[in-house]
């Protein structure tokens, strides 16, 4: 086991496992108040109304630091998996790419079903 910490296949989910963790951990304590369009979860259906603004900003910070801890330990491929750089970036932003678009999925099926959306 090659515990190369320069590896893409670790540096690239462990970043930004830990930026999704620290986003998530700020946005949990520090919720934006009001629909805006510079800070929080920002969709069509979170911007919908204040009702759904609050829930989707509540959600999206818990499914971010879980999601980021997921990312995070996915890092470990990164000591056990070795192929070449241009490989192992693929495949380190795919997992990172995957995250936000589970993110996004987990999200806008909560607040579908919170406030019974079509």
């Amino acid at each position: 086991m090659n515990l190369s910490l320069d590896n893409p296949l670790f540096l690239i989910p462990a970043t930004s496992g830990l930026i999704f963790i620290i986003a998530g951990l700020i946005m949990s304590q520090f919720p934006p108040k009001k629909i805006n369009a510079f800070y929080g979860y920002r969709t069509n259906s979170s911007m919908k109304n204040q009702e759904q603004w609050d829930f989707s900003q509540t959600y999206a910070a818990k499914e971010m630091a879980k999601l980021g801890s997921l990312l995070l330990m996915s890092g470990v491929l990164g000591f056990v998996f070795h192929t070449n750089d241009k490989t192992e970036m693929v495949i380190g932003m795919g997992l990172m790419i995957l995250m936000v678009v589970i993110l996004l999925i987990r999200v806008e099926k909560a607040i579908k079903k919170e406030f019974n959306n079509t």
